[in-house]
């Protein structure tokens, strides 16, 4: 059984033999850039090549400490001031603490069901936040207060002993319930566990299956006793709790009384010296998973890996040092775009190619973070982006670099701003300034000039203003020192996708429609598009646009289609808008039917109601459904079920509704039952990545769905493919469901099209119809006069003269090619033409198979009769 741990999964079992971690794969590491962070702390980048070139460049970013530099420090960074239950992202605990970097550090359980803690140590600046757990192959790493490095499995021992000297083994300290290994015991039943005010959830702990009896201690002294119950005062700093169960519970009631002394004593030992270590001894200390690299070379794994999905391809963090114990490496593997990560072997050998000597797996995939302060600024950013983006996983704890260094003098400046840019979008840039320590100073006192070598754009009082595509080098002067920003002003020619998201697609006079822009770079990046670089064209319509939105102000009395087309540097894209209507389907007031609740597999548990009182809905009732994935393997699925249904009549676009997320991560999805009884299903979700109450809009154009149907389910997904990253425990909800309907002439009717080559007569639908051009073969291509085929198949076709571009607009699809180009975008996405369109006689021609298809219709090529079907 395993239980979800963010980024890991921690089976509970007595884990499978150790498996061999060699790889045959061929890779190399190439370093890229490398940056001054702090005195003692530079940031180094990677690439990680494959000699198989059809595989994607992995980009591996690194922390090197250097310990023996005595102004940089390591330390622990844990949940918001300091505790142990309020899981927090690497960055705001990088920035409360005051760190210049950081990674994310241990596993931890994501259930809801659960207070979040660590499963490993957590040692902060000699303070024991946290205990180790009994699990089996759970290695941390660890510096001790004389700066040496260390991964090692380590075990907590301890002892509480009574005024009249009779003792009682300790478990743990701040400590969630969970499965012991190897004997899958219950981690709270009948033990003796230390709660401190680094622990600030309601319960101690939630979920353990034990009532507790508890013991308040302050300075070595009882000052409370609850016998079968929990004590509701607060934990003082200089004091703590002790919690029993069973004969731990015994030895409260029996041997401790209020006004007495009780000692409490503890340590950590070494599963492999057999040393024993007081916390104190150690600066920090952070717990991981499997060790990766032990003595130089790849070590066979401690756990089982299936877990954490250790084959495939994920984001990665891990620590290692190096022989001689003087540098420390912290480590992340990209997950982004095309960059899908890498497995543990594949982490294993970029580890010795860095020069690890011991080296410990951290909790990876979507907890992967890494911060880090450019040089000159005071906080910190995202070094790169983590699976979601610029989202950053709330997490257990992470490690943290410190600059303990006096203020120095100056060493150099630093012009700040971003490096790429599209066509119309500005950019502030301003001085930064470091010492020789490498932190920041003030640049207030400097005289910068400021100069740009390119044509690329203009620079005016500190803003650049990119004109055109290309590359310009901003450069600052201040007295003796020099710097400079390399600026890339992205070009059309490096699109392979552009794409709307709109808010709705419903055109009616007055609706405002949000329509941000994301542009795919060759590549692999993905970046917003500024809205002042994104130029508009509308058919069917007219409309205002400011700051991404679009304003309807008129719509074309007899348009069916109403195209909103976004162009950027020669590359589009569209959306289709509709005048329609919106009709209410479900707010759950009203209604007349039962909800239940079902599962797969059958042990799955949960409950599906219409619920009142729920947060952020509290006046009103919504759909609620709780689920909990603990038990059961595989996929698993939890259903509330709409009695028997909710008719969708008619053929609507979108379903909207609001939902009420977790940040569990799992899949919501709704199934439909088909009007001939098949199932088709509905992507509300394809990640619960939120916490509280948003509007969601779902597609329902390409669901196949056969109409009347009715909508049955809505449900959770938590499929088995990297299980690790979702929580097994959580509760969504539903509200206010509607139908957006367009009009159902939307998708143009095909009439049959015939042509014959070298021949000026066709025929639609089968009525004749003449041609000013006849069809044309060259080169084995066959080309159709441009007006007419894309007219005679219910679309519209344009000529740009000026820059020579043919663009054809039909239902929901759009294609744009160029006479003597090889490229063509079809719906936003470039492709390969296999053949260009051409201009002969003044009239334009296409490639009547590229076009067709492209649209979504069928050709037949009728050799004996040299004619061209077209339906």
């Amino acid at each position: 059984m395993f239980a979800s741990i963010g980024g890991i999964g921690i089976p509970f079992a007595t884990p499978p033999a150790a498996i061999a971690a060699t790889t045959s794969a061929t890779y190399k590491l190439v370093q890229t850039a490398e940056t001054m962070v702090t005195a003692g702390a530079k940031q180094v980048d990677y690439q990680w090549v494959s000699s198989n070139a059809s595989e994607t460049t992995q980009i591996v970013h690194v922390l090197q400490i250097d310990l023996t530099n005595p102004y940089v420090q390591l330390n622990a960074m844990s949940g918001k001031a300091s505790t142990v239950t309020t899981k927090q992202s690497t960055g705001g605990m990088a920035k409360e603490t005051g760190a210049v970097a950081g990674i994310n550090g241990d596993v931890f359980n994501t259930s809801s069901s659960s207070e979040g803690t660590a499963f490993g140590a957590v040692i902060q600046s000699g303070e024991l936040l946290t205990s180790t757990s009994q699990l089996e192959g759970m290695y941390a790493f660890a510096v001790t207060k004389d700066r040496q490095p260390m991964i090692d499995l380590f075990t907590f021992t301890g002892m509480a002993t009574a005024e009249d000297g009779t003792s009682f083994a300790l478990s743990g300290i701040n400590k969630s319930s969970y499965r012991t290994e190897p004997d899958n015991g219950y981690s709270h039943v009948n033990k003796l566990y230390i709660y401190t005010d680094n622990w600030t959830a309601s319960q101690r702990p939630m979920n353990s299956g034990t009532t507790p009896t508890e013991a308040l201690v302050v300075d070595g002294v009882v000052t409370e006793i609850a016998v079968d119950s929990q004590i509701a005062t607060a934990i003082p700093a200089n004091g703590y709790i002790l919690r029993g169960h069973k004969e731990a519970a015994d030895f409260i009631k029996n041997h401790l009384a209020i006004g007495q002394r009780v000692d409490s004593t503890y340590q950590l030992v070494s599963q492999t010296s057999g040393a024993s270590y007081d916390p104190t001894s150690f600066q920090m200390m952070v717990g991981g998973h499997t060790i990766l690299v032990n003595n130089g070379a790849a070590a066979s794994f401690s756990r089982d890996i299936s877990g954490l999905s250790g084959s495939n391809d994920r984001a990665r963090t891990a620590v290692g040092y190096s022989q001689d114990g003087k540098t420390v490496y912290l480590i992340t593997v990209e997950e982004s775009g095309d960059r899908k990560g890498v497995t543990l072997k594949e982490l294993q050998q970029i580890m010795l190619k860095l020069g690890v000597y011991k080296g410990v797996n951290m909790d990876g995939g979507g907890s992967t973070t890494m911060v880090t302060r450019p040089l000159g600024e005071t906080a910190v950013t995202l070094t790169h982006p983590t699976s979601s983006g610029t989202y950053q996983r709330l997490v257990a704890n992470g490690i943290g670099v410190y600059t303990t260094a006096p203020h120095g003098s100056i060493k150099g400046i630093v012009a700040s701003g971003p490096s790429t840019l599209f066509i119309g979008q500005q950019a502030t840039y301003s001085l930064k300034a470091y010492d020789t320590y490498y932190n920041p100073i003030d640049a207030g006192t400097l005289a910068p000039t400021w100069s740009a070598n390119s044509g690329a754009g203009t620079f005016q009082n500190g803003v650049f203003t990119a004109t055109k595509t290309g590359t310009a080098k901003l450069t600052v002067k201040a007295g003796s020192a020099t710097n400079t920003v390399d600026i890339e002003v992205v070009g059309g020619d490096q699109l392979s996708q552009l794409s709307v998201s709109p808010s709705t697609t419903l055109l009616q006079v007055g609706q405002t429609i949000s329509v941000p822009v994301t542009a795919k770079l060759k590549d692999g990046r993905e970046l917003s598009v500024p809205a002042s670089s994104v130029k508009w064209e509308f058919k069917g319509f007219t409309a205002d646009v400011s700051g991404g939105q679009l304003v309807v102000k008129s719509v074309n009395e007899n348009a069916t289609n109403a195209y909103a087309i976004a162009r950027y540097d020669g590359f589009s894209t569209m959306i289709v808008l509709a005048a329609g209507s919106e009709k209410k389907l479900e707010d759950f007031e009203n209604a007349g039917y039962a909800v239940s609740f079902t599962a797969s597999p059958a042990e799955t548990a949960g409950n599906a109601a219409i619920a009142s009182g729920v947060a952020g809905r509290e006046s009103s009732k919504v759909l609620q459904l709780d689920y909990d994935f603990t038990l059961g393997s595989g996929d698993r699925r939890a259903y509330a079920v709409l009695g028997s249904g909710l008719a969708l009549n008619g053929s609507p676009s979108a379903l909207t509704l609001d939902v009420m997320g977790d940040n569990s991560n799992s899949w919501l999805r709704a199934e439909v039952k088909n009007s001939d009884g098949t199932l088709s299903y509905l992507d509300i979700a394809k990640q619960t990545n939120w916490t509280g109450w948003k509007s969601v809009r779902v597609d329902m154009t390409e669901a196949g769905i056969k109409y009347p149907a009715t909508l049955t389910k809505v449900y959770v997904v938590n499929l088995a493919q990297d299980q690790d990253e979702r929580a097994t425990t959580g509760t969504v909800a539903f509200d206010n469901l509607s139908l957006q309907y367009p009009p159902t002439s939307t998708v143009p009717s095909s009439k049959t099209v015939v042509l014959k080559v070298g021949s000026k007569e066709a025929t639609i639908g089968g009525s004749k119809v003449a041609l000013d051009t006849a069809p044309y073969i060259q080169d084995n291509t066959t080309y159709v006069p441009l007006r007419f085929i894309s007219e005679a198949l219910g679309g519209q076709a344009d000529w740009e003269k000026t820059l020579k571009r043919v663009t054809v607009l039909r239902g929901s699809k759009m294609i744009e090619l160029w006479p003597d180009s090889s490229d063509m975008i079809a719906s936003g996405v470039r492709v390969t033409a296999p053949a260009a369109p051409m201009v002969k006689n003044g009239r334009v021609l296409v490639p009547l198979r590229v076009v067709s298809e492209q649209l979504g219709l069928t050709v037949v090529w009728e050799q004996a009769k040299k004619s061209i079907t077209i339906y």
